[in-house]
């Protein structure tokens, strides 16, 4: 179905110009090639080509434009032609000549002349006749050089002259491939080459050739709207009948990995309930954890740390779920009763970004009762790491903010925090096809005795979702059961859990075991947008996959069927169905359990998953090579299934098997399915039997590793007809789909590869791609949309398809917008977020609902299964409309056999069982007229000789009549990266290349990871079958083979790429652009990692009549012999100049022994391309670990092309006696380009001589204020040339208008801090602060990114990024504030900071290799697994230095500038490697998330410092029970570089008994730091002082590092003037230049402005580069036995200073602050409005025995009491009663120090930190029975609202909404009194005021309350005057026998009785026991 125009000729153009047409219909537009100097007439003869889907309407336009082209400026359109195409509808072929209009609808004298032919669907219009007028002879004839660069070939196949035998160029069907929607797409997307560029074209598109395409392709002058989309779409070569082989082999599915997830539980609140003790129960899979239980309160804070560590597959692992959940009063008896849980799959939180939540509330809700709302917030943080997951926790810093609990909510985004229940019903109806599964002996025991034949499978189905399974009843003995039950799940909704796991199970008496698997991901059957729709499946049929149907006792693949790994053969298919229901809580009827239910459903008609039909599979194999040796015995032949049709060991149970046919295959059965019509429409075919296997064949030898069947030119077939429901509606949208997504992927590839390579213009390739993009989704939604009416389409069908309409229409838009955003230097960002599109439409290609189910191909030797392939059905599925057909339908398709399951694990699962070509077609039986189309013409079709020998009949082989000979080419050139195979870390690599059934090995290589083969392999008479022109546009697949060459036993395989050779037809010339072929990188994989590069090149070349004496002779250098082995050409091989390599040799560090020696005389050796250079010998690595001779130098001849560079080899040595060597390790420098050095430009420097530039920084003394410096780093936005003056200004103004215009006063009266007070730690809390603010700010500045990068999420996600980023919650009361003023908010302390970095310090200044660069030294194998990690273990030692590669005459001003010493080449200024004497400070902040070492879920850390033999262990100061210790510690050790440079900071866990364990470690490489022109070795502070907490910390001062940083960097300065000025190159800096001292007294220096200049020395021309500033870093711990998982993190940094310079000061104290002593007094003066709990015995009036109890979080031991105001009546009480809690308390941190025992049994006491809260409890007294609880308050004593002037305003308000009112903080108040509510839950859960209470607060330090004590209660000192009580409470005492009466008598009378009765009971039971043993004695003795 298409639309075809031939553009003849334009005739009638004025003047002389380059003339190009631009033809355009539905949106889709094709240019021609530019005509160029045409005069009068333009003849274009070019064909384009629409695929058309839906009929074309007799109103649509065709639109042809012509223009005159312009190189430079836009083309001007000459004229234009629309042509409506009614005539065309109807007739079907039209020609016609007309004039062109112009663009004011006006005719001009130029005319067009063009040919319009259209097929339509159903084929009524236009026959094609055979001479078809793609064959009108092309004008120009094939060796014309005429045809322009661009121009050759735009229809890849059609010039060449065929004489219509081929069926596929008259058909047409595929021709015009390459202009619209090409579908094959070129191999070269893979290999990241660019091998497909046109046949003329050369390999790598130059840029002028790329602008001429562009201009030519409607390009303007505008360079930043070109688009490069249309130069591939008309010049790759397109591949027609080849698809893309994969190269990834490996299975990575179902392998075990490591992960650990970590949850800290912080605290709990609004836990419903009345006072309670909760525990926290964590529950990941089956693992239980509990934190400790608190006591008698309803918001617990524990901050406890769990850890679990799980090795299981990733699917196993997604799917555990986790579960939190609170428990009241559990304890070693009783289990306690469920509070509330929340539970999320692991899944959830990985594809979180950082693969965590962090400080996030749970919403804890009761599962068993759906009514009740919600029961507490829980706040955690959880996060999943998988083995080299890095995760960035948030700095945890004073947690102070008031945490808002609905803005923080654990919910993944676009989850409402309102989550409701739902109940899931899953419906499962019948399955079909199950194996015979039960083989057991006894089974066919019972067969032989009672004759019974019955099924032997009891198949169950059982579901697992969300922690919980529900499974059906199991149907006794059948292969077909039909179950119609339903299972119930209730569950939130949206679940929190990804999927849902469907298994047919087999009950058996001693183990059930799985049949099948599936899993239904919720995300693909629902969508959460606003047209949305709930999860709603089917009912449809899932198949499932799993292990072969032998039928064993052992299945050695039985994982497979549960679900882990791919399945390697089908084993059954389930009908079934899902529907979602959100439950209305409110209905009184509903049953609110939420335990599974099954439950009978109602069966579903027969025909409701749609219309049984006949479908076709047909194949053809036409190549099986490469079979691995060990197989290549025995006869092989395939097998094909689809289902189980085909199935040789089964057949297929639902036909009735009518009889066994003999003869022919002998082993297949013939099966009809008898569905309604089956005689009536009696099969065309006549009798088709299905042939499901080739005919077994012997293999033949390629070479020593494998085999390859012999089929040359006889090609067997096998064909398959099955019955299923037709629902290919659902597999062509997939198509649709996955063909946009292939295309934009393969553009994605080229746009990487081209800013790889360094191709000019990759963003005009992506603006292209976006180009394609939109098209393609519009297309999409034309096509999807015209099959609305489908009768069994499912309700998931149609909302998915308008879903997806929506999305790809939504799609198309952004691209089209993103097109034109597309910049250069905006394209990182806007690739990245096509990236998203791309995934998004994987996604939605993805269809849940399967039809056909995939084909096996299973190669079997000995009728045993050794390997298989996998091919989905939609990928072969057949289609008349183009874009629907499956991507590898009749093409010929590369497969590779795998092993089964778990044996493709490992090595095993890289070498390839086998390589087949086959082709493949699968359709409806009545679409298969063409099911050959697709196959390399010239065969005949061989038929079976049975039945009536009908025409129809598919053939079972093809005969080949055409062969073409060839010789293959292949340039290996050489390879780099490849993996160390032998234990010496280097491999001896030869490279094996096949081709059809020949290979041929290069020379072996010895020791080497980059080999430089330089050879050329020749293989002569290569024989391809089918068309010549075929050949040229689709040779086979080269796949080339990297194995390493052992002594003994064989090759190991080392990597594998593929490769398409460029061909060159016998008729062809051998010249440029296209020969010779230019050299390129191919990507080896080993297994699913990448395994280096090949850098080769392949041309094929046929041999034609005239014999070998016609191909291009191989001209080689001459200079070289190498005997028989041919070297690569000279047109190929890379050109080569002079490069001059120096060495920079430092000296060598940790060298491992070898073979147990001491590596005493290493040397190093250095080799790059052939050359090399050794380095001095070091004498003795113990003593001085450094080479003598600084800088050596070879020459080398390098590629001009710096891509083309080899790799540098270091390889270190040691010398032995006798004049051994022995290999100690190596080094392979893949890329020399970071390396090379490019003089720099003479124009380019004259920029920093011109005028001064200066920078102003601020003119007062910098203490109080270094604000604005942080602020303007914090922006990032210019640091320099900043006046700051008018910043603070405007700061002072604001600071009068109250806090940056916030409301409520209190925040202003902070006081500026007392220098006295501060001490380094403030310093550290403001810099954190800072630091937060920063994130906040670049958060809220990051918000417009955040919604590009999804364009997807619609939107909510648009809200919900909003509200994150409000201010942070302290300051609540300033939202209207913009985000970005953040910095302004609070209005700070004035403290200097410093730079607290949340990484190591190398991760910010690039490992400080800036000049001296470390190279690890490998040795030893690379592990099988596929471990990155294993790095580690190989590394012997590291090797320093450096190296420079440049041309060779270098500019002379470089070698005569003034203090060039030659001998150092290009390293000049280098520092001297002599040992020096450093001082190394180390200061130890602090650790956070340490993994807990005991068994308690805690460690006992103590910090152990290694630097060469100073070995510090700070065992004494272990830190008891902590997972975040603050050590605040520093220690001095001496050491001496080089041999002590690698400084190790551990921290180990403290045992009583046993050995220390080590949690984790961080090494620091001390050398690299102290030697790197950063200035690592002291960072630069803020501002400069000689006293205080910020005391100067270097021995230099400022002044003096300025002079020597000038003098080192040759730069003019400093020169100090007059006024705070100083000038350095050629910056004039100003700033402050007076200082105080201790005694405030002021004096001259020049020391603020040294600094100022410091700060900003990476600002200075040449010589500048940012200097560390003062800094705390924090390094990842790490433990060797858990390689890649982080163990915790450290907080430190390090100083250091050189011996022979003035010593520094004593070290800065940063010893933990103590806490500081506190006590606070309560008095309760008065309650108010207590609920009355008692009745009266009198009166029976209500009233209550008041007291109230009060205590701080955290000292519920301390709890004090009032005393009791009995009989209230009016729920008044009157106290005047004081409580005293004295307490140790952390200002910085805001939390209350406690040290106690955690149990009896502690050895020592637990260190504890808590919020600062206080408790106060209303109770009703009670003498017999326990106190009844009213109602309670807790104050933050932070922030709490301020008391209300009376009990009347005292109300509700100050509890639930704390937002709005005023807060205030004990400690900076003092003093607060006033009435506040008690509050507890009624029976509906909801607050309501049980009292008010009037009290006091009064804080004093230790001091003053030691100044003036006060007494407890109402006692001395300061006693309280007695409360005035009313008489009614003191009845107790008036008349206590009456009121005991009355107590005694109406409450407990029956509880008396009871006692009494007891009693009696008792005392009669003694006497019997008493007096018994004496009466027997009389009994028996007859006394």
């Amino acid at each position: 179905m298409a639309l075809q125009l031939q553009l003849r000729t334009v005739s009638g153009l004025r003047g002389r110009a380059d003339r190009i047409a631009k033809a355009a219909f539905r949106g889709l537009s094709f240019y021609t090639r530019v005509m160029e100097n045409c005069e009068d007439e333009a003849r274009f003869d070019e064909t384009f080509r629409w695929p058309v889907a839906s009929n074309i309407d007799g109103n649509e336009i065709l639109e042809i434009q012509v223009f005159n082209y312009s190189k430079v400026f836009t083309n001007r359109l000459i004229g234009t032609f629309r042509m409506v195409l009614q005539k065309v509808v109807e007739e079907g072929h039209v020609e016609v000549t007309d004039t062109l209009i112009d663009d004011n609808n006006s005719a001009i004298q130029t005319s067009i002349s063009i040919e319009i032919r259209y097929q339509a669907l159903d084929g009524t219009v236009g026959t094609w006749n055979d001479k078809e007028f793609l064959e009108t002879p092309s004008v120009h004839s094939e060796g014309d050089g005429r045809y322009s660069l661009e121009t050759d070939s735009l229809l890849s196949g059609h010039r060449q002259g065929t004489d219509g035998s081929c069926m596929e160029v008259c058909e047409g069907s595929r021709a015009g491939e390459g202009l619209a929607w090409h579908q094959g797409t070129a191999l070269h997307q893979q290999l990241g080459s660019s091998t497909s560029e046109e046949h003329h074209e050369p390999a790598v598109l130059e840029a002028e050739d790329l602008d001429r395409k562009v201009m030519r392709l409607g390009g303007g002058l505008d360079p930043d709207t070109i688009s490069l989309a249309s130069v591939t779409a008309v010049t790759t070569n397109v591949s027609n009948k080849r698809s893309k082989p994969d190269i990834k082999m490996e299975p990575s599915a179902g392998r075990p990995m490591d992960y650990q997830v970590s949850i800290t539980v912080i605290e709990a609140r609004q836990l419903v309930g009345l006072n309670m003790d909760p525990v926290v129960c964590v529950e990941v899979g089956e693992e239980k954890k509990y934190t400790s239980m608190k006591e008698s309160t309803n918001c617990p804070y524990y901050n406890e740390y769990f850890v679990f560590d799980f090795h299981v597959p990733p699917d196993v692992m997604f799917d555990k779920i986790i579960k939190l959940s609170v428990i009241h009063s559990k304890n070693l008896l009783r289990s306690g009763t469920l509070v509330g849980s929340f539970k999320m799959d692991v899944g959830t939180v990985y594809t979180q970004p950082e693969h965590q939540f962090y400080h996030k509330w749970a919403i804890l809700s009761d599962p068993e009762d759906l009514t009740a709302g919600l029961k507490g917030y829980l706040k955690c943080d959880i996060a999943v790491v998988g083995k080299g997951d890095n995760i960035k926790t948030p700095h945890k810093a004073n947690e102070t903010e008031e945490d808002d609990i609905e803005g923080n909510l654990l919910l993944p985004d676009g989850v409402p925090p309102e989550r409701q229940w739902a109940r899931f019903y899953i419906k499962i109806y019948r399955a079909e096809g199950l194996p015979r599964m039960n083989t057991s002996i006894m089974a066919n025991v019972k067969k032989a005795l009672i004759g019974e034949n019955k099924d032997l499978v009891d198949p169950y189905v059982q579901v697992a979702f969300a922690g919980q399974k529900g499974k059906t009843s199991v149907q006794k003995s059948s292969y077909e059961p039909l179950w119609n039950e339903q299972i119930i799940f209730t569950e939130m909704f949206p679940p929190l859990c990804k999927r849902i796991k469907i298994q047919i199970r087999d009950s058996d008496k001693v183990n059930d075991v799985a049949i099948g698997t599936h899993f239904i991901d919720l995300r693909k059957i629902s969508n959460e947008g606003d047209k949305g729709y709930l999860p709603t499946f089917g009912p449809a049929w899932v198949n499932m996959y799993g292990s072969t149907r032998n039928y064993t006792l052992m299945d050695e693949h039985q994982e497979l069927n549960e679900g882990l790994g791919e399945g390697v053969s089908f084993r059954a298919r389930l009908l079934m169905s899902l529907a979602v229901e959100i439950l209305d809580t409110t209905n009184p009827e509903i049953n609110s359990s939420t335990e599974v239910q099954v439950e009978q459903a109602t069966p579903v008609a027969d025909n409701c998953t749609g219309k049984m039909e006949e479908f076709f599979l047909f194949g053809a194999f036409l190549e099986a090579t490469m079979i691995d040796r060990k197989i290549g015995d025995k006869p092989i032949n395939f097998e094909v299934t689809i289902g189980n049709y085909g199935n040789q060991i089964d057949g297929m149970t639902k036909p009735v098997l009518r009889r066994k046919k003999e003869g022919g295959d002998g082993d297949e059965e013939e099966s009809e399915l008898l569905h309604n019509s089956s005689e009536d429409e009696a099969d065309e075919d006549g009798e088709m039997v299905s042939v499901s296997s080739s005919q077994p064949m012997k293999p033949l030898v390629t070479d020593r590793n494998y085999f390859h069947l012999p089929y040359l030119e006889k090609k067997p077939c096998i064909y398959i007809k099955s019955w299923w429901q037709d629902q290919r509606r659902r597999l062509y949208n997939g198509n649709i789909m996955d063909k946009i997504a292939d295309k934009l992927e393969e553009g994605l590839n080229d746009v990487q590869e081209m800013i790889k390579t360094e191709k000019p213009h990759p963003e005009r390739r992506l603006r292209g791609v976006l180009e394609e993009l939109s098209s393609g989704c519009l297309r999409f939604v034309t096509l999807a949309d015209k099959d609305q009416h489908h009768s069994s389409r499912t309700r998931l069908d149609r909302e998915r398809l308008k879903s997806c309409m929506r999305e790809l229409e939504n799609m198309g838009q952004q691209a089209t917008t993103l097109r034109s955003q597309v910049k250069k230097n905006t394209m990182k960002d806007k690739l990245k977020q096509v990236q998203n599109f791309l995934q998004k439409l994987r996604f939605l290609a993805d269809e849940p609902q399967h039809t056909i189910p995939d084909i096996f191909i299973w190669m079997m030797s000995n009728n045993k299964r050794i390997a298989y392939a996998r091919v989905p059905s939609k990928d072969i599925l057949y289609s008349i409309v183009d874009e629907e057909m499956g991507k590898d339908c009749a093409k010929v398709k590369t497969v590779f056999l795998k092993l089964p399951g778990k044996r493709g694990f490992g090595p095993a699962g890289w070498t390839v069982q086998a390589k087949m070509e086959i082709y493949l077609w699968l359709g409806l039986n009545k679409q298969r007229k063409d099911f050959l189309s697709g196959l390399p013409c010239g065969f005949e079709e061989k038929k079976t000789t049975r039945g009536q020998n009908l025409p129809s009949f598919p053939p079972i082989s093809l005969l080949y009549t055409k062969k073409q000979v060839f010789q293959l080419r292949a340039h290996m050139y050489q390879a780099r990266s490849l993996f160390a195979a032998d234990s010496s870390g280097l491999s001896d690599p030869f490279a094996r290349v096949f081709f059809t059934s020949q290979s041929q090995c290069t020379e072996v290589l010895n020791e080497t990871l980059c080999p430089t083969w330089d050879q050329l392999l020749v293989f002569d008479n290569v024989e391809l079958y089918g068309e010549a022109h075929e050949m040229r546009d689709d040779p086979p697949i080269i796949v080339i083979e990297i194995y390493d060459q052992d002594t003994v036993g064989k090759a190991d395989f080392m990597g594998r790429t593929f490769a398409k050779p460029v061909v060159k037809m016998s008729d062809e010339q051998y010249c440029p652009p296209r020969f010779p072929p230019q050299l390129e990188y191919y990507q080896i994989y080993r297994g699913n990692s990448t395994a280096g590069d090949l850098l080769a090149a392949f041309e094929l070349l046929q041999i034609g009549s005239g014999g070998k004496s016609d191909l291009p002779p191989i001209d080689g250098p001459t200079d070289i012999d190498r005997g028989p082995i041919l070297p690569v050409p000279l047109g190929i091989r890379p050109v080569l100049s002079k490069y001059r390599v120096e060495i920079l040799f430092w000296g060598l560090r940790d060298l491992k022994r070898v073979n147990l020696a001491q590596v005493d005389r290493p040397r190093v050796d250095i080799e790059c391309a052939g050359k090399g250079v050794q380095s001095a010998l070091i004498q003795n690595y113990k003593k001085n670990p450094n080479f003598s001779t600084l800088v050596k130098w070879f020459e080398v001849d390098l590629p001009e092309n710096e891509l083309l560079h080899p790799p540098l080899n270091i390889r270190v040595v040691d010398c032995r006696a006798f004049g051994r060597y022995t290999l100690v390790g190596s080094h392979t420098v893949s890329s020399l380009r970071k390396f090379i050095y490019r003089p720099p430009d003479k124009k380019a420097q004259h920029w920093n001589m011109t005028g001064e530039i200066v920078v102003n920084m601020e003119p007062e003394v910098p203490i109080k204020k270094m604000e604005t410096m942080v602020k303007l780093e914090a922006n990032s936005d210019a640091v320099v040339k900043v006046d700051v003056v008018s910043d603070e200004k405007e700061k002072k103004k604001k600071k009068k208008k109250g806090g940056g215009g916030g409301g409520g006063g209190e925040e202003i009266e902070e006081e500026e801090p007392d220098e006295s007070m501060l001490d380094w730690w403030s310093k550290y809390f403001a810099s954190i602060e800072t630091m937060k603010e920063v994130g906040v700010e670049q958060r809220s500045r990051g918000i417009e990114i955040k919604l590009d990068d999804s364009p997807m999420k619609g939107f909510k996600g648009q809200a919900k990024n909003k509200e994150k980023s409000k201010a942070p919650k302290d300051d609540k009361k300033k939202k209207q504030q913009s985000a970005p003023e953040l910095p302004e908010k609070k209005n700070k302390q004035k403290i200097d900071e410093l730079k607290v970095f949340n990484k190591e310090l190398e991760a910010e200044f690039d490992n400080f290799e800036d000049w001296l660069h470390t190279f690890n030294l490998l040795r030893g194998k690379i592990g099988d697994n596929d471990d990155n990690a294993t790095e580690e273990e190989r590394i012997v030692g590291r090797f320093k230095g450096s190296m420079c590669v440049y041309k060779v005459p270098l500019p002379d001003d470089i070698t005569k500038e003034a203090g060039y010493d030659p001998t150092f080449g290009m390293f000049q200024g280098i520092p001297s490697n002599d040992p020096i004497n450093v001082l190394v400070r180390v200061y130890i902040v602090r650790a956070t998330d340490l993994h807990p070492a005991d068994i308690n879920g805690k460690a006992d850390p103590y910090i152990a410092i290694k630097l060469g033999k100073t070995d510090i262990k700070d065992k004494e100061n272990y830190i008891s029970k902590q997972l975040n210790p603050v050590f605040g510690k520093s220690f001095d050790i001496e050491a001496t570089f080089p041999m002590e440079s690698m400084l190790t900071v551990a921290v180990y866990d403290w045992d009583l008994v046993g050995t220390d364990d080590l949690i984790g470690e961080t090494k620091i490489d001390l050398e690299n730091r102290y030697y790197s022109k950063h200035r690592a070795t002291c960072g630069v502070s803020q501002t400069y002082s000689i006293h205080g907490y910020n005391i100067w910390r270097d021995p230099m001062k400022p002044s003096q590092i300025l002079s020597k940083l000038c003098k080192e960097g040759k730069v003019d300065g400093p020169h100090f003037g007059p006024g705070g000025r100083v000038k350095v190159a050629n910056r004039v800096y100003t700033g402050p230049t007076e200082i105080e001292d201790e005694n405030g007294q002021k004096k001259q220096t020049d020391e603020h402005l040294a600094l100022t200049v410091l700060r900003h020395w990476e600002d200075v021309p040449r010589a500048g580069c940012k200097l560390v500033p003062e800094h705390v870093e924090t390094r990842p711990l790490l433990n060797p036995d858990k390689p890649g998982i982080e163990q915790g993190r450290l907080e430190m940094w390090v100083d250091m200073f050189p011996m022979d310079m003035p010593a520094p000061g004593p070290a800065i104290d940063i010893s933990p602050r103590k806490p500081k002593k506190y006590e606070l007094r309560v008095i309760v003066w008065n309650t108010d409005e207590v609920v009355l709990e008692d009745d009266d015995y009198f009166t029976g009036e209500k009233s209550s025995d008041i007291f109230v109890r009060g205590w701080l979080k955290g000292q519920q031991e301390d709890k004090q009491d009032t005393d009791v105001h009995y009989h209230s009546l009016t729920g008044e009480g009157n106290f005047n009663w004081r409580y005293i809690f004295p307490f140790d308390y952390l200002m910085a941190e805001e939390k209350i120090v406690i040290s106690k025992k955690e149990s009896m049994f502690s050895w020592d006491e637990t260190e504890y930190k808590i919020p600062a809260r206080l408790t106060l409890q209303v109770w009703d007294a009670d003498h017999f029975s326990a106190d009844d609880f009213l109602g309670a308050i807790e104050l933050d004593l932070n922030r709490f609202p301020r008391g209300a002037k009376t009990s009347k305003q005292c109300s509700l308000e100050m509890v639930t909404n704390e937002a709005e009112l005023p807060m205030v903080s004990i400690f900076k108040q003092k003093r607060v009194k006033g009435w506040w509510p008690f509050v507890a839950r009624d029976e509906n859960d909801e607050l309501e005021v049980t009292g008010k209470v009037e009290a006091e607060l009064h804080l004093l330090t230790a001091e003053e309350a030691e100044k003036s004590p006060a007494g407890l209660a109402r006692n001395e000192p300061d006693p309280l005057e007695k409360p005035n009580r009313p008489d009614t409470s003191f009845i107790w005492f008036l008349n206590p026998l009456k009121s005991i009466k009355y107590l005694i008598c109406t409450r407990y009378k029956w509880l008396i009785i009871k006692i009494v009765l007891a009693l009696l009971l008792l005392i009669m039971v003694a006497l019997f026991l008493y007096s018994m043993p004496g009466y027997m004695v009389k009994k028996l003795l007859g006394a």
